[in-house]
């Protein structure tokens, strides 16, 4: 018993040793102060819930969206609310809707509530720096708007990198300058699948680029976007080809082969290519972006814009953002 109990008191010295010499983290300071963190169930979840609509498309939900003026005007995910005539409140209200302006850069799209008078909530914005580093506590809607997630900051500020858009294939590794490049594999429902490029298939073009390598195609490619038409010239056996590929999201085409992804469920289709980005971890799915991300006050620090898996969402922050509806509302 003795042992035991002497056991418990080295275990407790070594802990409050190691907050005395290391300090604590974000999380521990604010898990000592319970109130700060669990205060977003009040007025800032109150906030949050009202500034959020649901946009639908044929009866589906396909995103979320940020009111940030009187006006009806609202803020959500250029490429996933295409096609949205309808939004809907936290109360259930249903509100027809209309798209005004597209920055294609941050794929932020604004909107407006039609036919309505009605003067509507908007969000405050978070006027202070806040230093949203890795471990600050953040909150947003669910998907349904019945309630808030709790989430934390997972890395910090950062530009994601375009990706490029991509056939769905790979090559054999041997090249030959004087008979383009060979498939090994061709993902199926890629966009080289649709097109009918086969295994064995040898690409001699690209657009009229006479094809030597490999890295040439990945090269060309990277500087393309998803849905960019190329015209290739392909060898097969003893026959040319001309073939039209539309080019396909690196997601959607990889991501299908990914056991990590499978069971994440669907991502963005565009999560790359930002110029600045928050990343947290909340439990959303991709019919989620274009929602807020708040402090647990209720304020509002950016606008979500891609979930890219399980566990990792980006956000876009208010400092790229409110330069860009500044020159929006302008015109409004």
């Amino acid at each position: 018993m003795k042992t035991l109990s002497f056991l418990f008191f080295l275990l407790c010295a070594k802990f409050f040793l190691t907050l005395h010499l290391f300090g604590t983290t974000q999380h521990e300071k604010e898990a000592v102060n319970g109130f700060k963190v669990l205060e977003f169930l009040g007025d800032g979840k109150k906030e949050i819930r009202n500034t959020t609509l649901a946009l639908f498309r044929n009866g589906k939900q396909i995103s979320l969206g940020t009111l940030i003026d009187a006006r009806g005007l609202f803020l959500s995910k250029a490429s996933a609310c295409v096609g949205a005539k309808f939004a809907k409140t936290s109360s259930g209200e249903i509100v027809p809707i209309r798209i005004r302006k597209r920055d294609p850069k941050t794929d932020l799209a604004l909107l407006q509530i039609t036919e309505s008078s009605k003067v509507w909530p908007s969000v405050n914005w978070e006027k202070k720096r806040s230093k949203l580093s890795e471990g600050t506590w953040v909150t947003c809607s669910s998907p349904s708007l019945s309630k808030v997630y709790l989430s934390t900051v997972t890395g910090n500020l950062r530009e994601i990198l375009k990706e490029g858009g991509v056939m769905g294939v790979e090559f054999n590794g041997e090249d030959n300058s004087s008979k383009g490049v060979s498939l090994e594999e061709v993902f199926p429902h890629s966009a080289a699948d649709r097109a009918g490029l086969r295994i064995n298939d040898q690409i001699v073009s690209i657009d009229g680029l006479h094809i030597k390598s490999s890295k040439q195609i990945y090269d060309y490619l990277g500087k393309k976007d998803p849905g960019d038409l190329l015209r290739l010239q392909v060898k097969r056996k003893d026959k040319r080809l001309d073939v039209r590929v539309t080019l396909g999201h690196r997601s959607v085409t990889f991501d299908l082969f990914n056991r990590n992804l499978l069971i994440s469920g669907p991502t963005s289709k565009r999560k790359d290519n930002f110029p600045l980005v928050l990343q947290h971890d909340a439990p959303m799915n991709n019919t989620s972006m274009g929602g807020g991300l708040f402090t647990p006050y209720g304020y509002c620090v950016g606008i979500n814009i891609a979930r890219v898996d399980r566990v990792t969402n980006y956000a876009l922050p208010t400092s790229i953002i409110r330069p860009i509806l500044g020159n929006w509302l302008k015109d409004i």
